[in-house]
């Protein structure tokens, strides 16, 4: 029995952890980059930096100090590694730190401030700020901070020695560097994130072109700037008296800034006339309309760090600027619609598009980088994201690609990224205008207005200054049929990490659907049950509170009184949400279908397939885990097989959950096409099952056998590839016209992650994809689930076409 936290700590001391070492939070000068990779192998840059900067309202000297280098995971005999500093840091200002070089790398650094020789890392370390040139001798990190010489930390990777958590990891390619206006929350994995390195010297120099000079601060207009490639031709320089018109200001969060934009366009459809001012946690002092002449760094950003693979923005950061004039008019948006927007979406074929030329009039992605920072506006445009609690939802301009039943957009191919989808979010405070909510196939009627944008999740946005209004649609929840006397209804359920710290509303919800818009089959394979302390990460591993506060729902809903089946996974072994231990499990109603109960199953145990004395075909345990034990399954749910009988016929129903998506490239990465690195483990994780499923169906090639769940992936997939190759099996989605073949919508595509299958015995059947959350602002979970009803199989053609025979007579009498 699993021991709860309560019943740990009856009767003993309550011990409290010490704090996480932090020091005291920088006033003026402290830490800012920090890069190992220069010279190393992929890396740009020729030599490693360390970059400092000064939040102060006055120049601090920093003769006499140094900063310090320490490995991630300093040994006894470890030794800090010392670069003295001259000079001093002006208010405002930058001061570099040339390291160690490299062999590699094609662009120099531009002149340091302070030139040292250590060899940091490229990945994982530490480096401390010290008053002072006396090698440090601390190596843990409470002792070092607790130096009174240490000015400030920085540990990166899985470094020992850091302040709070560690900063990420880097690469070769990129480095660590604060992510707001210089904070020092003393928690270096809040302050810093990893991303393209941008080294800064204290004359506002960025790195030096291979075969020129230092470029000098330069006057330059925004369209300059952008260039005409993903990349700015002046990243890492600084550019003064940059000019344009506030066009949207971005006041909420630790990335706040804003738009700016020239009213004097070049002739030139690849350059963007809009940009981006980065002011960190600070909410800048401007209004919408106010004439500005900015000086900045350019900088390229990538939202979420560089190794996801999304693209740039291109911002000014380290930021000043002059207001000439107020109340100045706006620039003309730009009008997207099916006009305006190609159908192709993005050039492939090369490692990375970032460097290619723009072709905005081919395609969408180039359009829609062309327009970085620009305003832009959508009139009257089909909803096909719902909105959610972000304040987001998605559009298409392009109302002909792939439209669903329900008014959606389709994803129907990996060359099928439906070009005219694009997010719309809000700069409006919601205490000032609410986000609207919107269901898909509703209409964002009237001007949407505001700069065009990218970020991490999602990609390029409309960050509206101007909502229009929902028209609603006609999309309600849908509701199926009951199952006759003669067919098992089997269906399956993401329920979308499911556990007592939900609220009884998500469970009444959950009952609701089940028992009325499902008609309450006879089975329900379930997904994502949590156990019953949900995410709090204690060793509860039982869920059994959570199916039972479930079933009680299910009945005080009107529904029968579900019996379940489930095995408990090995604590933090099966993925999900830490603490989770999500798992999938069986409900079943036993007054239509029996549970045949076989012993032996476990969280490590393998079901098999046997003959009884009368040769047919069962699973050796029941329920029982498919290979639970395999490469395949790690970090991740296992199958879960049960065996039922159903008037008198065996039918075998095998549950899933595979691999999450987490770490693909997005459609719209900087690399085409994108890489889907979770899929290797899907297509494994396919492997394991088929060969299950061949098992069985070698001991009973008439066997029914359903197999269902969130196989997190498509129908067109390789991992739906392998368990349908050969006939084995059969996709049930295949089934249905094409123009509804989705039970899940992310950014804006409707798409299929969950499937029922069958074997190829199970031939009377009518299968179901019933809408009522994937679509709707309002969801009990994020996934719609399915119901297939079938008439298995008894083994024997002529008994199953007298079977027929008799249920069309009963059914008509």
């Amino acid at each position: 029995m699993a021991t709860t936290v309560a019943g740990a700590l009856a009767g003993t001391a309550l011990v409290v952890a010490p704090a996480p070492a932090v020091a005291a939070p920088a006033v003026d000068v402290l830490l800012a980059e920090v890069y190992g990779g220069g010279g190393n192998s992929g890396a740009t840059l020729t030599n490693d930096f360390v970059e400092l900067a000064n939040k102060g309202s006055a120049a601090v000297a920093v003769d006499g100090w140094s900063v310090q280098y320490l490995p991630a995971a300093p040994k006894p005999t470890s030794a800090w590694q010392v670069t003295a500093l001259t000079g001093s840091v002006a208010p405002g200002g930058r001061y570099l730190i040339g390291e160690a070089k490299g062999a590699g790398g094609t662009v120099a650094l531009p002149a340091p401030d302070a030139a040292g020789a250590i060899n940091m890392s490229g990945t994982t370390g530490t480096v401390a700020l010290v008053r002072g040139t006396a090698a440090l001798t601390c190596l843990t990190a409470a002792d070092c901070l607790a130096d009174g010489r240490v000015v400030d930390v920085v540990g990166y990777g899985d470094a020992v020695v850091r302040e709070g958590t560690p900063a990420a990891a880097t690469t070769n390619s990129t480095s660590v560097a604060r992510t707001s206006a210089l904070a020092d929350t003393d928690d270096n994995g809040a302050d810093f994130a990893a991303g393209a390195p941008t080294p800064l010297n204290a004359r506002g120099q960025g790195p030096t072109d291979p075969g020129g000079g230092e470029p000098e601060p330069t006057s330059a207009r925004i369209h300059d700037i952008q260039g005409t490639t993903r990349v700015s031709p002046k990243k890492g320089a600084r550019v003064t008296s940059v000019p344009g018109v506030v066009t949207g200001i971005r006041g909420f969060g630790t990335a706040r800034g804003f738009w700016f934009q020239d009213t004097l366009a070049d002739d030139d459809p690849r350059t963007s006339e809009g940009l981006f001012v980065f002011t960190g946690s600070v909410t800048p002092k401007v209004a919408v309309g106010d004439a500005v002449k900015v000086t900045g760094r350019v900088d390229e950003f990538y939202p979420g760090g560089a190794d996801i693979g999304g693209q740039s923005l291109t911002q000014l950061a380290d930021a000043t600027w002059v207001i000439d004039a107020s109340g100045q008019a706006l620039p003309a948006p730009v009008l997207l619609d099916a006009a305006t927007v190609p159908d192709a979406y993005v050039p492939v074929g090369a490692p990375s598009i970032e460097a290619l030329p723009l072709e905005p009039t081919k395609y969408a992605l180039d359009l829609y980088e062309s327009l970085e920072g620009q305003l832009t506006r959508v009139a009257d445009s089909r909803v096909v994201g719902p909105s959610n609690s972000h304040g987001e939802l998605w559009v298409t301009v392009e109302p002909t690609q792939n439209p669903t039943a329900q008014g959606g957009t389709l994803y129907a191919g990996y060359d099928a990224q439906n070009s005219g989808r694009i997010k719309v979010s809000s700069l409006i405070p919601f205490a000032q205008e609410p986000f609207p909510q919107a269901n898909v196939g509703d209409t964002l009627t009237g001007e949407t207005t505001g700069p065009f944008t990218y970020d991490q999740f999602g990609g390029y946005t409309l960050a509206a200054t101007t909502l229009g209004k929902v028209t609603k649609g006609a999309l309600t929840p849908e509701t199926t049929r009951d199952q006759k006397n003669s067919e098992l209804a089997v269906a399956t359920y993401n329920v979308e990490n499911l556990s007592p710290k939900d609220p009884q509303a998500k469970f009444d919800r959950l009952a609701k659907g089940i028992v009325t818009n499902l008609s309450t089959p006879d089975v329900v394979a379930l997904e994502e049950i949590q156990d019953n302390s949900g995410p709090t990460n204690d060793g509860v591993v039982a869920a059994n509170q959570t199916l039972d506060q479930l079933v009680a729902a299910i009945s005080a809903a009107g529904g029968p009184a579900y019996s379940w089946r489930s095995i408990e996974p090995v604590d933090g072994k099966d993925g999900g949400q830490p603490g989770g231990n999500i798992r999938t499990a069986f409900l079943f109603d036993a007054t239509r279908v029996e549970f045949v109960d076989r012993p032996g199953g476990g969280s490590t145990s393998a079901v098999g397939v046997r003959k009884d004395w009368l040769g047919r075909t069962q699973l050796t345990q029941s329920p029982g885990r498919v290979a639970p034990t395999d490469a395949a399954w790690d970090n991740s749910r296992k199958p879960l097989a049960g065996e039922f009988r159903f008037r008198g016929k065996t039918v075998f129903v095998i549950a899933n959950h595979f691999a999450s998506k987490g770490g693909d490239q997005a459609l719209d990465s900087r690399f085409q096409p994108p890489t889907r690195g979770s899929e290797v483990q899907r297509v494994a994780q396919a492997k394991v099952l088929r060969a299950f499923v061949d098992e069985l169906l070698r001991s009973d090639p008439r066997a029914n056998l359903v197999l269902l769940g969130d196989l997190n992936d498509f129908a067109f997939s390789p991992t739906l590839k392998t368990l349908t190759d050969g006939g084995a099996l059969r996709t049930m989605v295949d089934t249905l016209p094409a123009n509804e073949r989705w039970g899940y919508v992310f950014n804006g595509n409707s798409q299929m992650l969950d499937h029922i299958l069958t074997s190829p015995r199970l031939t009377r059947f009518e299968y179901d994809i019933v809408h009522v959350n994937a679509a709707f602002a309002d969801q009990a979970s994020d996934h719609d689930p399915q119901v297939l009803r079938v008439h298995p199989s008894t083994g024997n053609d002529f008994l199953d076409r007298l079977e027929r025979l008799w249920e069309e007579l009963f059914e008509r009498s």
